[in-house]
Protein backbone atom coordinates (compact mmCIF):
# COMPACT_ATOMS: atom_id res chain seq x y z
CA UNK A 1 0.00 0.00 0.00
CA UNK A 2 1.19 3.45 -0.37
CA UNK A 3 1.73 5.58 2.64
CA UNK A 4 3.35 8.87 3.95
CA UNK A 5 6.29 7.78 5.92
CA UNK A 6 9.41 10.05 7.86
CA UNK A 7 12.90 9.60 5.97
CA UNK A 8 15.77 11.57 6.86
CA UNK A 9 14.95 13.23 3.84
CA UNK A 10 11.21 14.40 5.05
CA UNK A 11 8.12 13.04 4.32
CA UNK A 12 8.17 10.55 1.43
CA UNK A 13 5.02 8.88 0.32
CA UNK A 14 6.49 5.01 -0.51
CA UNK A 15 5.06 1.63 -0.55
CA UNK A 16 4.60 -0.22 2.67
CA UNK A 17 3.45 -3.27 3.94
CA UNK A 18 -0.56 -3.30 4.91
CA UNK A 19 -0.90 -3.68 8.41
CA UNK A 20 -2.33 -6.65 9.75
CA UNK A 21 -5.10 -5.95 12.67
CA UNK A 22 -4.32 -7.15 16.55
CA UNK A 23 -6.88 -8.89 18.57
CA UNK A 24 -8.52 -5.79 19.64
CA UNK A 25 -7.59 -3.51 16.24
CA UNK A 26 -9.62 -3.03 12.72
CA UNK A 27 -8.21 -2.14 9.82
CA UNK A 28 -9.92 0.55 7.56
CA UNK A 29 -9.28 1.38 3.96
CA UNK A 30 -8.60 4.98 4.66
CA UNK A 31 -10.24 7.20 1.95
CA UNK A 32 -9.58 10.64 3.76
CA UNK A 33 -6.89 11.84 6.92
CA UNK A 34 -7.44 15.05 8.23
CA UNK A 35 -3.83 16.53 9.24
CA UNK A 36 -3.16 17.95 13.17
CA UNK A 37 -0.52 20.35 14.46
CA UNK A 38 0.92 17.20 16.19
CA UNK A 39 1.92 15.48 12.86
CA UNK A 40 4.36 18.64 12.27
CA UNK A 41 6.55 17.30 15.13
CA UNK A 42 6.20 13.56 13.92
CA UNK A 43 6.94 14.42 10.57
CA UNK A 44 10.49 16.41 11.32
CA UNK A 45 11.33 13.16 13.37
CA UNK A 46 9.71 13.86 16.87
CA UNK A 47 8.58 11.57 19.31
CA UNK A 48 4.60 11.66 19.95
CA UNK A 49 3.89 9.65 22.34
CA UNK A 50 4.57 6.15 21.39
CA UNK A 51 5.45 6.57 17.75
CA UNK A 52 7.88 8.81 16.06
CA UNK A 53 11.25 8.75 14.13
CA UNK A 54 12.16 7.38 10.77
CA UNK A 55 9.96 5.03 9.19
CA UNK A 56 6.87 6.21 10.98
CA UNK A 57 3.87 6.90 8.95
CA UNK A 58 2.16 10.42 9.54
CA UNK A 59 -1.10 10.83 10.84
CA UNK A 60 -3.60 10.79 13.68
CA UNK A 61 -7.46 10.86 12.35
CA UNK A 62 -9.01 9.09 8.91
CA UNK A 63 -12.69 7.94 7.59
CA UNK A 64 -12.82 4.99 5.76
CA UNK A 65 -14.70 1.55 5.35
CA UNK A 66 -13.34 -1.50 7.53
CA UNK A 67 -12.13 -3.86 5.27
CA UNK A 68 -11.04 -6.47 8.50
CA UNK A 69 -11.52 -6.77 12.24
CA UNK A 70 -9.50 -8.43 15.39
CA UNK A 71 -10.89 -11.53 16.72
CA UNK A 72 -11.88 -9.53 19.75
CA UNK A 73 -13.53 -7.06 18.40
CA UNK A 74 -17.13 -6.13 19.24
CA UNK A 75 -19.44 -6.94 16.46
CA UNK A 76 -21.25 -3.83 15.83
CA UNK A 77 -18.02 -2.88 13.73
CA UNK A 78 -17.85 -5.12 11.00
CA UNK A 79 -15.94 -5.03 7.11
CA UNK A 80 -17.90 -2.86 5.05
CA UNK A 81 -18.97 -0.63 7.79
CA UNK A 82 -18.12 3.28 7.28
CA UNK A 83 -16.07 4.74 10.12
CA UNK A 84 -14.12 7.53 10.97
CA UNK A 85 -11.16 6.96 13.74
CA UNK A 86 -8.85 8.50 15.45
CA UNK A 87 -5.44 6.20 15.08
CA UNK A 88 -1.37 6.43 14.07
CA UNK A 89 -0.50 5.81 10.74
CA UNK A 90 -3.59 7.89 9.06
CA UNK A 91 -1.40 9.17 5.63
CA UNK A 92 -1.94 5.84 4.08
CA UNK A 93 -4.42 3.60 2.10
CA UNK A 94 -4.97 0.84 4.81
CA UNK A 95 -4.75 2.08 8.86
CA UNK A 96 -5.50 0.37 12.14
CA UNK A 97 -7.68 1.84 14.88
CA UNK A 98 -8.54 0.02 18.19
CA UNK A 99 -12.16 -0.54 17.96
CA UNK A 100 -13.13 1.86 20.51
CA UNK A 101 -11.73 4.91 18.65
CA UNK A 102 -14.08 3.61 15.48
CA UNK A 103 -17.28 5.24 15.28
CA UNK A 104 -20.06 4.61 12.21
CA UNK A 105 -20.67 7.42 10.09
CA UNK A 106 -23.79 9.25 11.01
CA UNK A 107 -25.61 8.69 7.94
CA UNK A 108 -24.61 7.69 4.43
CA UNK A 109 -24.76 11.19 3.14
CA UNK A 110 -21.68 12.53 5.35
CA UNK A 111 -18.67 12.41 2.49
CA UNK A 112 -15.32 10.99 3.58
CA UNK A 113 -13.44 14.48 3.50
CA UNK A 114 -15.75 15.86 6.08
CA UNK A 115 -15.80 12.63 8.10
CA UNK A 116 -11.92 12.87 8.68
CA UNK A 117 -11.87 16.02 10.08
CA UNK A 118 -13.95 15.07 13.17
CA UNK A 119 -12.08 12.41 15.25
CA UNK A 120 -9.74 14.57 17.20
CA UNK A 121 -11.46 17.56 17.45
CA UNK A 122 -14.55 15.69 19.17
CA UNK A 123 -12.56 13.27 21.04
CA UNK A 124 -10.24 16.27 22.55
CA UNK A 125 -13.06 19.07 23.21
CA UNK A 126 -15.33 17.34 24.60
CA UNK A 127 -12.73 15.65 27.21
CA UNK A 128 -11.96 19.06 27.96
CA UNK A 129 -14.88 21.24 27.60
CA UNK A 130 -17.16 18.68 29.53
CA UNK A 131 -14.99 16.04 31.77
CA UNK A 132 -12.89 18.04 32.54
CA UNK A 133 -13.22 21.81 32.31
CA UNK A 134 -16.84 20.45 33.90
CA UNK A 135 -19.23 23.04 32.05
CA UNK A 136 -22.53 23.64 33.26
CA UNK A 137 -25.65 25.33 31.52
CA UNK A 138 -25.41 29.13 32.07
CA UNK A 139 -21.43 29.28 32.22
CA UNK A 140 -19.29 31.21 30.37
CA UNK A 141 -16.35 29.42 28.56
CA UNK A 142 -13.05 31.09 26.80
CA UNK A 143 -11.10 29.07 24.06
CA UNK A 144 -7.63 30.24 23.77
CA UNK A 145 -6.29 29.27 19.84
CA UNK A 146 -10.44 29.16 18.83
CA UNK A 147 -9.52 29.14 15.17
CA UNK A 148 -7.81 26.02 14.98
CA UNK A 149 -9.87 23.10 13.81
CA UNK A 150 -10.11 21.88 17.47
CA UNK A 151 -10.78 25.45 18.75
CA UNK A 152 -13.97 25.92 16.51
CA UNK A 153 -14.90 22.56 17.51
CA UNK A 154 -14.77 23.23 21.23
CA UNK A 155 -16.81 26.72 21.20
CA UNK A 156 -19.59 24.65 18.96
CA UNK A 157 -19.33 22.07 21.77
CA UNK A 158 -19.68 24.77 24.31
CA UNK A 159 -22.55 26.21 23.11
CA UNK A 160 -24.15 23.29 22.67
CA UNK A 161 -23.81 22.31 26.08
CA UNK A 162 -25.60 25.70 26.97
CA UNK A 163 -22.86 27.72 27.67
CA UNK A 164 -24.17 31.48 28.45
CA UNK A 165 -21.57 33.08 26.94
CA UNK A 166 -18.66 31.70 24.64
CA UNK A 167 -15.60 33.93 23.97
CA UNK A 168 -12.65 32.56 21.21
CA UNK A 169 -9.09 33.82 20.78
CA UNK A 170 -7.08 34.59 18.05
CA UNK A 171 -4.40 37.19 17.23
CA UNK A 172 -5.33 37.14 13.13
CA UNK A 173 -8.37 39.50 12.13
CA UNK A 174 -9.45 37.78 9.42
CA UNK A 175 -9.88 34.58 11.59
CA UNK A 176 -11.56 36.57 14.66
CA UNK A 177 -14.17 37.97 12.32
CA UNK A 178 -15.03 34.11 11.41
CA UNK A 179 -15.15 32.75 14.84
CA UNK A 180 -18.86 33.86 15.51
CA UNK A 181 -20.06 31.56 12.53
CA UNK A 182 -18.79 28.47 14.99
CA UNK A 183 -20.42 29.97 17.97
CA UNK A 184 -18.04 32.77 19.40
CA UNK A 185 -19.97 35.55 21.38
CA UNK A 186 -17.10 37.42 21.70
CA UNK A 187 -14.10 36.86 19.97
CA UNK A 188 -10.52 38.48 21.61
CA UNK A 189 -7.43 39.58 20.10
CA UNK A 190 -4.64 37.76 23.11
CA UNK A 191 -2.05 40.35 21.06
CA UNK A 192 -3.58 43.19 23.02
CA UNK A 193 -2.21 42.74 26.51
CA UNK A 194 -5.96 44.33 28.07
CA UNK A 195 -6.94 41.26 27.11
CA UNK A 196 -7.83 40.02 30.18
CA UNK A 197 -9.66 43.38 31.38
CA UNK A 198 -12.13 42.59 27.89
CA UNK A 199 -12.43 39.14 29.35
CA UNK A 200 -13.86 40.85 32.81
CA UNK A 201 -15.98 43.68 31.07
CA UNK A 202 -17.44 41.01 29.15
CA UNK A 203 -17.94 38.45 32.07
CA UNK A 204 -19.33 41.85 34.73
CA UNK A 205 -16.55 41.53 36.72
CA UNK A 206 -16.53 37.74 37.12
CA UNK A 207 -14.64 35.77 34.85
CA UNK A 208 -14.61 32.73 32.64
CA UNK A 209 -16.13 29.38 34.65
CA UNK A 210 -13.59 27.50 32.52
CA UNK A 211 -10.69 28.83 30.05
CA UNK A 212 -9.36 25.67 27.04
CA UNK A 213 -6.26 26.86 26.45
CA UNK A 214 -4.13 25.46 23.62
CA UNK A 215 -1.80 28.13 23.57
CA UNK A 216 -0.27 28.19 27.03
CA UNK A 217 3.34 30.35 27.08
CA UNK A 218 2.75 33.98 27.74
CA UNK A 219 -0.96 33.38 28.12
CA UNK A 220 -1.14 31.96 31.53
CA UNK A 221 -1.03 34.77 34.16
CA UNK A 222 -3.62 36.71 31.44
CA UNK A 223 -5.62 33.25 31.88
CA UNK A 224 -5.52 33.34 35.84
CA UNK A 225 -6.62 37.08 36.14
CA UNK A 226 -9.78 36.19 33.33
CA UNK A 227 -10.68 33.11 35.10
CA UNK A 228 -13.55 33.40 37.99
CA UNK A 229 -13.30 32.64 41.24
CA UNK A 230 -13.43 28.63 41.48
CA UNK A 231 -13.11 28.36 37.86
CA UNK A 232 -11.11 25.21 35.84
CA UNK A 233 -8.61 25.80 33.28
CA UNK A 234 -7.89 23.10 31.24
CA UNK A 235 -4.37 22.85 29.33
CA UNK A 236 -4.86 21.21 26.28
CA UNK A 237 -1.91 22.75 24.07
CA UNK A 238 1.13 24.64 23.95
CA UNK A 239 1.10 26.43 20.55
CA UNK A 240 3.08 29.68 21.96
CA UNK A 241 5.61 27.66 24.21
CA UNK A 242 6.16 25.49 26.97
CA UNK A 243 7.36 28.19 29.97
CA UNK A 244 6.08 30.97 30.74
CA UNK A 245 5.66 32.82 34.34
CA UNK A 246 2.53 31.88 36.60
CA UNK A 247 1.45 34.20 39.28
CA UNK A 248 0.91 31.67 41.90
CA UNK A 249 -0.62 33.64 44.39
CA UNK A 250 -3.60 34.61 42.02
CA UNK A 251 -3.65 30.95 41.03
CA UNK A 252 -4.63 30.53 44.78
CA UNK A 253 -6.70 33.62 45.72
CA UNK A 254 -9.02 32.91 42.74
CA UNK A 255 -8.94 28.85 43.20
CA UNK A 256 -8.93 28.06 40.48
CA UNK A 257 -8.62 24.47 39.55
CA UNK A 258 -5.28 23.76 36.57
CA UNK A 259 -5.64 20.36 34.81
CA UNK A 260 -3.26 19.24 32.59
CA UNK A 261 -4.59 16.86 29.58
CA UNK A 262 -2.96 14.77 26.73
CA UNK A 263 -3.34 11.62 25.00
CA UNK A 264 -0.02 10.10 24.82
CA UNK A 265 -0.28 9.23 28.64
CA UNK A 266 -3.71 7.60 28.64
CA UNK A 267 -4.50 3.88 28.61
CA UNK A 268 -6.55 2.36 25.85
CA UNK A 269 -9.09 2.00 28.40
CA UNK A 270 -9.24 5.37 29.33
CA UNK A 271 -9.56 6.60 25.86
CA UNK A 272 -12.17 4.23 24.70
CA UNK A 273 -13.71 6.19 27.83
CA UNK A 274 -13.85 9.32 26.58
CA UNK A 275 -14.91 8.22 23.24
CA UNK A 276 -18.04 6.50 24.79
CA UNK A 277 -18.69 9.85 26.63
CA UNK A 278 -18.21 11.87 23.75
CA UNK A 279 -20.23 9.69 21.54
CA UNK A 280 -23.12 10.00 23.78
CA UNK A 281 -23.63 13.16 24.30
CA UNK A 282 -22.87 14.70 20.96
CA UNK A 283 -23.49 12.17 18.28
CA UNK A 284 -27.52 13.55 18.21
CA UNK A 285 -26.14 16.83 17.23
CA UNK A 286 -23.80 15.31 14.79
CA UNK A 287 -26.35 13.52 13.02
CA UNK A 288 -28.78 16.41 13.11
CA UNK A 289 -25.48 18.33 11.02
CA UNK A 290 -24.94 21.00 14.41
CA UNK A 291 -21.06 20.06 14.29
CA UNK A 292 -18.72 20.87 11.60
CA UNK A 293 -15.70 21.73 10.90
CA UNK A 294 -15.14 24.41 7.75
CA UNK A 295 -12.73 22.77 4.82
CA UNK A 296 -9.53 24.69 3.94
CA UNK A 297 -8.06 22.56 1.17
CA UNK A 298 -7.55 18.93 -0.04
CA UNK A 299 -4.50 17.32 -0.91
CA UNK A 300 -4.22 13.77 -2.66
CA UNK A 301 -1.99 11.28 -0.69
CA UNK A 302 0.69 11.86 -3.06
CA UNK A 303 1.23 15.37 -2.18
CA UNK A 304 1.34 14.71 1.68
CA UNK A 305 4.82 16.81 1.82
CA UNK A 306 3.42 19.62 0.38
CA UNK A 307 -0.28 19.49 2.45
CA UNK A 308 2.12 19.81 5.69
CA UNK A 309 3.96 22.55 4.03
CA UNK A 310 0.54 24.11 3.65
CA UNK A 311 0.04 23.53 7.71
CA UNK A 312 3.11 25.15 8.34
CA UNK A 313 2.83 28.20 7.08
CA UNK A 314 0.00 28.79 9.59
CA UNK A 315 -2.40 30.31 6.14
CA UNK A 316 -5.15 27.68 7.02
CA UNK A 317 -8.43 28.60 8.97
CA UNK A 318 -10.20 25.06 9.29
CA UNK A 319 -9.00 21.61 8.36
CA UNK A 320 -6.88 20.19 5.59
CA UNK A 321 -7.61 17.04 4.74
CA UNK A 322 -5.75 13.99 2.54
CA UNK A 323 -7.72 12.01 0.04
CA UNK A 324 -6.08 8.62 0.16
Amino acid sequence: MKAAIVTSAGVAVQEVPEPKPGPQEVLVRIRAAGLNRADLGVAAGQAHGRIGGAGTIVGMEFAGEVAAVGAEVPDHIRPGLRVMASGAGGYAEYGLADWGRCAALPDSNMGWVEAATLPVALQTMHDAVVTNGGLQRGESILIQGASSGVGLMGMQIAKLMGAKRVLGSSTNPARRARLAEFGCDLAIDTGDPAWPERVLEATEGKGVEVIVDQVSGPLANGNLRACAILGRIVNVGRLGGARGEFDFDLHALRRIRYVGVTFRTRSIEEVREINRRMRADLWPALEAGKLRLPIDRVFPLAEAAAALAHMRSNAHFGKIVLEC
